[in-house]
């Protein structure tokens, strides 16, 4: 199936939820496809390959919307700033101060989500659940526009209970956004209450 195609299957399923096309890795015409076909927000995993692809690409089509949806390091926080529209993974409490500073350097108030570690695994990043609390108060304080959560479940996990524990610590937390579902289970992040679903070769197909 073409990447238009795919994309219209999965609006059909998606409802309200914002599709982020995740382009990391992308041949450049599997990304004009998108484009062609609509697709207006996608998601990047690195700022530098972000930054090649898009420059050219955001003065053609100016309704772009990028998230970073990777991990960024703090000495990238700048040129992040200055290019995404969303940053996805917020994980650590130099994190948001140094975003936060950029961004009011920059005049520019990005929403943010919080990566919640719902599986408690040590080489993931992300804060842990009973954290949450303290970690959104730091942020906030700091002036943080943070509008969502996100997770990564654990590849050997049931993604359905991560899902669930995402919705039930948001909903403690008044937080709307929820940022959850990959290809391979985002129907499930739907039924769930996902805002955001991160989809790669559900749009793409599979990398040659």
């Amino acid at each position: 199936m073409s990447v238009a195609e795919n994309l219209k299957k999965i609006k059909a399923v998606a409802g309200s939820a914002t599709i982020v096309a995740v382009s990391k890795m992308q041949p450049d015409e599997k990304i004009d496809e998108a484009l062609e076909a609509g697709q207006r927000v996608f998601g990047e995993n690195r700022v530098q390959e972000a930054q090649k692809r898009w420059a050219g690409r955001r003065e053609k089509f100016p309704d772009l919307e990028l998230h970073l949806v990777g991990p960024l390091q703090s000495n990238k926080t700048k040129e992040a700033v200055a290019l995404f529209d969303v940053i996805q993974s917020v994980d650590r409490e130099k994190l948001a101060m140094t975003l936060a500073d950029e961004m009011k350097k920059q005049g520019r108030d990005l929403p943010c989500f919080i990566q919640v570690n719902t599986g408690a695994e040590e080489q993931k990043a992300g804060i842990a659940p009973e954290a949450l609390p303290e970690f959104l108060k730091f942020c906030k304080a700091y002036g943080l526009n943070v509008t969502g959560l996100m997770c990564i479940p654990p590849v050997d996990d049931p993604p359905a209970l991560h899902f669930a524990l995402l919705k039930k610590i948001a909903a403690e937390n008044n937080l709307n956004g929820l940022s959850m579902g990959m290809s391979g289970d985002f129907e499930k992040a739907l039924k769930l209450g996902a805002t955001h679903i991160r989809l790669g070769t559900a749009i793409f197909g599979e990398r040659s």
